[in-house]
């Protein structure tokens, strides 16, 4: 089989140059923002490719539910803009769409972040339950968050 190639075409000019073998699971978009300033985001991962611990660190995890009195006036709606489902986690820590797994408590689960905290939560982290029984069974815990590319 030959190599892939990519053909670009750039105005009037076409450039066509050779994939790499192995294209990298994870790589940096960068986002420009209107006062210049970019940003760097990780690409979604193959369903198939274990994603790269980046960092830990150990913080307060609790858990709320979609009760107007853990949230605002929309609460099946996150700060991103996304509804409401498992896997869903609130922090002030990191940035819309980092993805997490907290080891110690749900294995290999990921969760991804969508929603945020009052502005006092430095250190913590929510997961979003469906019911305000199994919020309140959780309860709180300290633990390490392994943050993924």
């Amino acid at each position: 089989m030959g190599k892939k190639v990519v053909t670009a075409v750039i105005g009037i000019l076409i450039v066509t140059f050779p994939m790499p073998s192995e294209t990298p699971t994870l790589k940096a978009l960068h986002t420009a923002k209107p006062n210049g300033v970019s940003i760097a985001r990780a690409a979604e991962a193959p369903d198939d490719v274990e994603a790269e611990a980046i960092q830990s660190r150990k913080v307060w995890i609790t858990a709320y539910s979609s009760t107007p009195e853990e949230t605002d006036d929309t609460p099946f709606i996150t700060a991103m803009g996304t509804t409401v489902r498992d896997g869903i986690i609130a922090t002030n820590l990191l940035p819309f769409g980092t993805k997490v797994k907290i080891p110690k408590l749900f294995g290999n689960k990921v969760f991804v972040v969508e929603d945020r905290m009052h502005s006092r939560k430095k250190n913590n982290v929510d997961i979003w339950m469906n019911s305000k029984e199994e919020a309140l069974k959780f309860g709180i815990a300290y633990a390490e968050i392994v943050v993924l590319n």
